[in-house]
This record gives structure tokens, C-alpha cells and sequence, in this order.
């Protein structure tokens, strides 16, 4: 004896039901308006309460009529003599006929139905606006009139012609459940109609698949079935399909279309056990269907997901459009980097485009096996790449600045140089090293400039220290006198107690003299006034082109830069005569970074001068490093490219590098999920770049190259030198 236990659990078509309800509440997306009466019991793409109470429900006429009318013989007799003038007259004419008598006896028999005679007549004239106006009056006045559903009919069609689509909907549905045959199924053709234009796509869609399963004709079920495709394609909601799927059987022609694009819905979510079912079944049902092809190749691509090859590895990059420089930069580093060893590399160029890097990153994941990818670069396509990748738990090493990409979950990667790395270095270097606590800063208002300023000002604060003063300026400025007078306290003079005791004291001085000399001593004294220096040092996150324009500004206001010593000082103390000069340190990021000049050196040395020595800079490599690593690539890459790398190709070795690494290990992994946690555990890994390990976020953490500048060119600071390093 066998016991039968009631499986309780929900069907895959209810169970998407409810994940789409709760995925839709949560996104509060607006949508379609759905609602109305069967099948307008089932929603269009909003699943609201809010959205089912907008669409007309119900008969909107009264059930009994609210005008009690009478026999009127004088109505009957102006009555018959306006069927006699109309039988001659022009339709509209006759119209107006009728409507006088409408008007001349309103609550009579008589009246009404020259009411409704009225209104066939507009309706036959095409003139559907006063069609629509005579019908519905007499249908509130009196909806069991004699003519009530031939006016009702006429009423729903002429909606449908004026635009007016949820009535229209609503009249026409609403008679098609009393019709029979041809009547019921033209009836329902005109409401499926009304609805889809009028945003009701969920019982469009209903009235469509039973107009498919109803059908006479083969003609009538191919245009049923082709309507059906038509609103599952962008029009229909994935609450509309699931519904409708809910109950049908694969008996009807349109069964086909729903259960197909039920399977890609599974698809977009991930559910990729519902999906393989109704793939499945799709293929028992309707082996030989137009879509059979497109649903074996679906199947056989989710099967596929879970078969790694694991040598195989995806890239991501622009080998097109206008970042096609940057990729190739990139996969100069990772080829150099794999070369020799048997990790097979895919490349796929994303074009710059965030949706062609959303399809590389399936065809990566799907059809190549790949066991995890590098890139992309933009922020754009980052994300994109990002979202699939933890959908599809692809371990992805992205090379983007953009902050926070790791955050998108555990299966995504981040090694490459970012503005609040650099912000803190810099910052660390000056505070900790230098022993700095008060700064000052000058960016441009661009989102880089910004940005770094504000991460720049946070880690200073968060170190105990001060910025003593903030001032931005347009991207494209080429003076900075304003600026640098500001930083000084020598812009707004008037607020200085000192200044205004100045200007007291030449006005006393030159009481009686000429306005010459009044003048003269004006200037003198004005020009005498102490610049307030009471930061350490500046920091400037511009590129090198604007910091060689701002540094001789800075010395223009009397702040020292180029002081590197205590002699240095010493010496401009005697040529300035000024004692109470103090040197300040200028603070950049890899934006300084510069090629050579003419003379060979940078050319930040070139165009800055000596206005720009002392100064320390940050950047992700530099590329005349002692750094062991970093030498050992710039030699190997010189002697395969003759050219010197740059920090793209620098990043693009190392993470390849990473990932042959952990490939070639006595235990490699072989699968995603293995390769995930093995890049997780990844320390101490000795790069290009700098010693590498991946923090509890996954970003690759490392100690950037510090950089100073003298009239020699660009060196990297040594930890045993960076006391030599400005200071006051």
C-alpha cells in the first residue's frame, strides 16, 4: 500500500509569480495600468492595487433607468415626421432632426428614441464623436431601452475610433461575454485592441490566447497567435506571461509563444532550474515549432554555464572606438604576461559600449568556458561586466577607477590605481612621514578635482590634521593670481587688522602730499603685507600642464616651494631679505606624471621650473623604479615592444600575471568558484605595480610609488630619504 502525501510546495509558474511580485514591489517600477473585469482580472505589468483600481471595472451604466419616460402623442407625431424628412434628407441633417425632437421632448418615449436614432445616424456619417455623445446619454438614461445593445455596440466601436481606449475596452469585452460565434470573436478582436491601446497589455494579451484557442479559422488562429507574439515583445509584462501561463494548456496554438518567452524570463533571473523545465517541456510539446531551434540552443547555453575550462581565460576590452588606444595598452601587459604558459586567452572587444560588453561577458561565460575574466576599463562597461559576472558567479578582475565596483558582490575583482587611493597616500606620506598637519589645496572644478579634493580632506581629518584653505578653479584657467592671493589671505585685505592699520598710517604719513605720492606709499605699503602661510604644504590633483602654470603664482604671493633644505630656505631668506619665510610642500597625483621633454627631462621639470622642485607626487608605477618587479618587467617589455610601458600596460601584466599565477599552482583551481576564493587569498604578490594582496572588499591593495621632483628630472622616494624631502 502506497501513501499519498500532498506536495504542498508551489508550481513553477505560481512560484514565478510571487518572485515577480515581490522583485517588482521592491523596485517600485511604474508600468502599464492593469486591471478590469475577466480577463481584465489579471493585471497589466503593474502588479498595485493602485494600478488594478484605474482600469473601469464593471457595467458603467445604471441597472434601472433614472428617467421615467412617458407617452407623448405630440412627441410621436414630431417623431414619425423626422423618419420621414430623414429618409430624403443628408445623414447629419436627419441627425439634427432627431436630436430637436430629443430636445423638444427630452422625457418621452419619443424622445429617447429619437435619441438613439440620432446616434446610429452620427455613427453611420462616421461623425463617432456625437455618435458616442447620443449613446451614452440615453444609456444612463435609460439602459434598458429597447435598441440598449445595438447602442452599446455602436457605443464600444465608436470609443475604439475616437481614441477613447479604456472605455472602448470595456464596453467591447463586456458584450463579447454575452455573444456567440462570429459576433463574440469580432467583439473580442475590437476589445484585445482597445486594451493594447490603451495600456492594458496583461488582457490584451488574455483575450489574444483565447481568441488563438477559439479560432474557426486557420487564418483567424494565425493572426491571433502573431498578435500574441507581437505583446509578449516589449509590451507584456513578466506578471502578464506568468498568469496567462498559469492556466493554459499546450493545446492551444498560442501556448508555443508564452512558454518560450516564460523560459527567457528564467533566464533573465537566473532561475536556471525552471528554465531547463521549460525548455524542456517546451521541446516535448513543440518540437517542430518555429522557436524550437533558438530553445535548444538556449538549453544547451545553460547547461554549458556550469563547463569551465579552466585555462581558458576572458578579456574584456575596447579594441575599437575611442578607447581603442587604452585596450591595446592593456593587452600588451597581459600578453606579455601569459606568454609562454597554457592559459588559452579570449578577447573580446567591448567597442566602448556597456551592452556589447554585457553580451561579451555571456559569450565569455556560455560559449568559451572561460574561467574568469580581466577588465573592462570604463566605468560604464565596468558595471555592466560587474553585474552579469555576479550573476553568473564569473570571477571578473576589472581594471576601472571607478569607486565602489567591488561592492556589486564577491565574485568581482578590482586591481588598478583609484582616486582615493592616491588621495590617501599622498596624504599618509605627508602626515605620517612628514610629520604635516595643516595643508591647503587648489583644484580644478572638474569630477577628478573634486573628487580627490574631498578624499584628499577626509583622510587628512580622519589623521588628526587641518586644511586651512580650499580654493577651485575652472578646468581651462591659465591664471592663478587670484586664486593664490586667496590662499594667502592677501585678496581681501579689507578684513585684515593689519592692513587697515597700514592704510591708517599712510594716510597720516602723506596728509598734505600730492595724490602721486599718496598713491605711491599706498602701493608700497600694500605690497609689504605678510603673506598668512599657515599650512605645510598644497595639494593639487591637475594635471602637470596646469600644476607648471599654478607653482609660479604660488611664488609670485611669497610661498616657498622650492626649498628643499634648510640651506635652500637659508638662501632665499638672504635674497628676499624676508626672515619669517616658510617653505610649503606641493602634493600631487599621477596626473603630474609627464613624458620627456626636448632636453630630455619630464616635462612637468621643463615647463615648471624650479618653481615645481620639492615637490611629491603619487602615482600606480613608475617606470624608472629600483623595484626589483617593476624592473624585471620594463626590461622584458622593452625588449619585446622596443618602447617603455606605461601604468595601463603595468596593470594589465600584473592582474594577467595573478591569474597565471594561481593557474600554474600545485593546486590550480577548476572551477569559478575555486578560482574565486584563490584570488581572495591571494598575498604578497610581487608586481610591477607593488606588492599585491586582496582586502576583505577585493580591492588590490599595494604600496603606490612616491615621487619627488628636482631640477634632474623625477625620482622615487626611498623610505630612508623622505626626511630630506621639504619640511620647514
Amino acid at each position: 500500500m502506497h501513501t499519498h502525501t500532498m506536495d504542498v510546495r508551489p508550481s513553477p509558474r505560481r512560484a514565478l509569480l510571487v518572485a515577480l511580485t515581490l522583485l517588482m514591489t521592491a523596485c517600485k517600477t511604474p508600468s502599464a495600468v492593469g486591471g478590469g473585469s475577466s480577463p481584465g482580472h489579471s493585471s497589466g505589468s503593474s502588479s498595485s492595487q493602485k494600478g488594478r483600481d484605474d482600469v473601469p471595472q464593471g457595467d458603467p451604466f445604471p441597472t434601472k433607468p433614472s428617467v421615467e419616460a412617458r407617452k407623448d402623442e405630440q412627441a410621436d407625431r414630431a417623431l414619425a415626421q423626422a423618419i420621414a424628412q430623414a429618409e430624403t434628407a443628408p445623414r447629419k441633417q436627419a441627425a439634427e432632426s432627431f436630436l430637436a425632437v430629443r430636445k423638444a421632448y427630452p422625457e418621452t418615449t419619443a424622445g429617447q428614441e429619437a435619441l438613439y436614432r440620432a446616434g446610429v445616424l452620427f455613427y453611420d456619417s462616421q461623425d463617432f464623436a456625437n455618435a458616442r455623445k447620443s449613446f451614452n446619454e440615453l444609456l444612463f438614461e435609460n439602459p434598458l431601452h429597447p435598441q440598449a445593445a445595438d447602442a452599446k455596440r455602436r457605443l464600444g466601436r465608436a470609443a475604439l475610433e475616437v481614441g477613447a481606449y479604456r472605455d472602448a475596452y470595456q464596453m467591447l469585452y463586456s458584450l463579447a461575454e454575452n455573444a456567440q460565434g462570429d459576433e463574440r470573436a469580432q467583439l473580442l478582436e475590437q476589445a484585445a485592441q482597445a486594451a493594447e491601446k490603451a495600456g492594458l497589455f496583461g488582457q490584451a494579451l488574455q483575450i489574444s490566447v483565447d481568441l488563438a484557442g477559439n479560432a474557426r479559422t486557420p487564418e483567424a488562429q494565425q493572426a491571433a497567435v502573431a498578435r500574441v507574439q507581437q505583446l509578449v515583445e516589449g509590451r507584456a509584462g513578466f506578471m502578464d506571461v506568468a498568469r496567462v501561463m498559469e492556466e493554459l494548456s499546450p493545446s492551444n496554438p498560442a501556448w508555443p509563444v508564452l512558454s518560450f518567452k516564460l523560459a527567457r524570463i528564467y533566464y533573465h533571473l537566473r532561475d536556471w532550474t525552471r528554465l531547463e523545465e521549460t525548455l524542456n517541456r517546451f521541446l516535448a510539446e513543440a518540437p517542430n515549432h518555429p522557436f524550437a531551434g533558438q530553445a535548444r540552443e538556449l538549453l544547451a547555453r545553460a547547461t554549458r554555464r556550469v563547463e569551465v575550462r579552466s585555462k581558458t581565460v576572458g578579456v574584456l576590452l575596447p579594441m575599437s572606438g575611442k578607447y581603442k588606444a587604452v585596450g591595446e595598452a592593456v593587452l600588451r601587459g597581459v600578453k606579455l604576461a601569459l606568454a609562454g604558459s597554457d592559459v588559452e586567452l579570449v578577447v573580446k572587444d567591448t567597442q566602448g559600449d556597456m551592452n556589447v560588453t554585457g553580451q561579451a561577458l555571456e559569450q565569455l561565460a556560455f560559449d568559451e568556458g572561460a574561467i574568469a575574466v580581466l577588465g573592462p576599463i570604463t566605468s560604464d562597461e565596468s558595471r555592466r561586466a560587474a553585474l552579469l559576472a555576479e550573476e553568473l558567479q564569473v570571477p571578473l578582475l576589472t581594471l576601472t577607477r571607478q569607486e565602489d565596483i567591488t561592492n556589486i558582490g564577491p565574485f568581482i575583482f578590482r586591481n588598478m590605481l583609484t582616486n582615493s587611493a592616491q588621495a590617501q597616500a599622498i596624504a599618509d606620506f605627508a602626515m605620517k612621514q612628514k610629520g604635516f598637519k595643516s595643508f591647503a589645496m587648489l583644484y580644478p572644478n572638474l569630477p577628478y578635482g573634486v573628487e580627490l579634493a574631498n578624499d584628499f580632506w577626509d583622510h587628512v581629518v580622519r589623521n588628526g590634521g587641518q586644511v586651512r584653505g580650499a580654493e577651485t578653479y575652472d578646468h581651462d584657467q591659465t591664471t592663478f593670481t587670484s586664486e593664490a592671493k586667496k590662499l594667502v589671505g592677501r585678496y581681501y585685505l579689507e578684513d585684515r587688522l593689519d592692513y587697515v592699520e597700514g592704510v591708517r598710517e599712510v594716510q597720516q604719513q602723506t596728509s598734505g602730499q600730492d595724490a602721486f605720492r599718496r598713491r605711491k606709499a599706498m602701493e608700497k605699503m600694500k605690497g609689504n603685507v605678510e603673506p598668512i602661510v599657515d599650512f605645510d604644504a598644497i595639494f593639487i590633483p591637475d594635471e602637470w600642464k596646469r600644476v607648471s602654470l599654478v607653482a609660479p603664482a604660488l611664488a609670485v604671493e611669497d610661498i616657498v616651494t622650492n626649498a628643499c633644505d634648510a640651506r635652500d630656505l637659508e638662501r632665499i631668506r638672504k635674497t628676499t631679505g624676508k626672515k619669517d619665510l616658510k617653505t610649503v610642500m606641493l602634493l600631487g597625483t599621477n596626473a603630474w606624471s609627464s613624458g620627456k621633454g626636448a632636453s630630455g627631462l619630464p616635462e612637468l621639470v621643463e615647463r615648471g621650473g624650479k618653481f615645481v622642485t620639492c615637490s611629491v607626487y603619487v602615482d600606480g608605477f613608475f617606470v624608472d623604479s629600483q623595484r626589483p618587479a617593476t624592473q624585471r618587467f620594463v626590461k622584458a617589455y622593452r625588449k619585446e615592444y622596443n618602447a617603455d610601458p606605461s601604468l595601463l600596460e603595468a596593470y594589465g601584466y600584473d592582474s594577467a600575471r595573478m591569474v597565471r599565477q594561481l593557474l600554474e599552482s600545485k593546486q590550480p583551481p577548476t572551477s569559478r568558484g575555486e578560482f574565486r576564493e584563490a584570488l581572495a587569498n591571494l598575498k604578497d604578490f610581487d608586481g610591477a605595480t607593488g606588492k599585491t594582496a586582496f582586502d576583505e572588499k577585493r580591492e588590490a591593495r599595494k604600496p603606490l610609488f612616491l615621487l619627488s621632483v628636482d631640477n634632474k628630472g623625477v625620482n622615487e622616494v626611498q623610505q630612508d630619504k623622505t626626511a630630506a624631502l621639504g619640511g620647514s
